[in-house]
């Protein structure tokens, strides 16, 4: 399912997990979901939600003794 999606769509990362059943995606632009759906059921999947939203970037931090 990812090669379908990376393939069907310019995306910056990815996780897809079976156990959970959930596909994560960051993209610098919105994807356009009926396109999204086609990709992921065209790899044998199926789409139950879709879900948008911001990016936060988590910072670093720094640890002294």
């Amino acid at each position: 399912m990812n090669d379908a999606i990376r393939k069907a769509f310019s995306v910056k990362k990815m996780s897809s997990s079976h156990a959970k059943g959930r596909t994560e995606i960051l993209s610098d632009l919105p994807l356009e979901e009926p396109r999204l759906k086609a990709a992921v059921e065209a790899s044998g999947y199926r789409v139950t939600s879709i879900q948008s939203e911001p990016y936060e970037r988590k910072g670093f931090f720094l640890f002294k003794k």
